[in-house]
């Protein structure tokens, strides 16, 4: 199997057939946490990241063009779930970044937190990223947001978040579900309008990446705050 770091330093690329296949350098190695395979590569030990499972992994094969999360960050997670994509992005800030893990179901808190002690660089929080004002003594000010959600004011939950965390020129990564915004209108629609209420509260639009065929009604939208 071939393999070779992206350009985003961290995540690499190998290919398995005609699959593509994306990976981060595991920083628990020997321990996996969910059904990745783990590779040897080059005295280190390799994820493997499904795009399936992952929304950030989709907009990577899917042509991400800038990766604003590196080495040393800052990550607010809003939605970590399971924590399926925040364990990458811990591989990807490496024990010099660290994680805001935050979500409001106890029973997926719980796994995340078994995780948190094996990834000293995660901190889950147990909180509804609605009220940004109940956990701001436990957050600091992050260089990226990352919010995955279900509920329809979504970019507002982002943008009462990035006021209150986001330092000025940060970045957030904003994956919209059109469905659970408003199933009646066309999903292309809903990107437009979600993106346009960002775009009036001090945020420039980077990147959009639809997330076909991993993710159905998705797209990753990727912006810069600018307050």
């Amino acid at each position: 199997m071939q393999t070779k770091e992206t350009r985003f330093k961290g995540i690499f690329l190998a290919q398995r057939g005609r699959k593509r296949l994306l990976l981060t350098k595991n920083q628990t190695p020997g321990r996996k946490f969910f059904d990745e395979d783990l590779i040897a590569y080059q005295g280190s030990e390799l994820r493997t990241w499904s795009p399936n499972r992952s929304k950030l992994s989709a907009a990577i094969l899917n042509g991400l063009k800038n990766m604003p999360i590196k080495e040393g960050d800052i990550v607010l997670y809003l939605g970590s779930s399971y924590g399926t994509t925040c364990t990458y992005v811990s591989d990807i800030v490496k024990e010099k970044g660290f994680i805001f893990a935050l979500d409001f179901a106890p029973r997926v808190m719980r796994e995340l937190v078994f995780i948190s002690q094996a990834r000293n660089n995660i901190c889950p929080i147990l909180a509804d990223a609605n009220r940004p004002g109940t956990y701001k003594d436990k957050v600091s000010k992050a260089d990226v947001l990352y919010i995955d959600v279900a509920q329809r004011n979504q970019a507002e939950i982002l943008i009462k978040n990035a006021d209150m965390f986001l330092k000025p020129k940060g970045y957030a990564f904003f994956a919209i579900k059109a469905r659970s915004v408003d199933v009646t209108k066309k999903p292309e629609k809903v990107f437009q309008e979600e993106i346009g209420k960002l775009l009036k509260n001090n945020f420039k639009l980077i990147e959009k990446i639809n997330l076909r065929p991993y993710q159905k009604d998705h797209v990753m939208v990727l912006l810069q705050y600018k307050p």
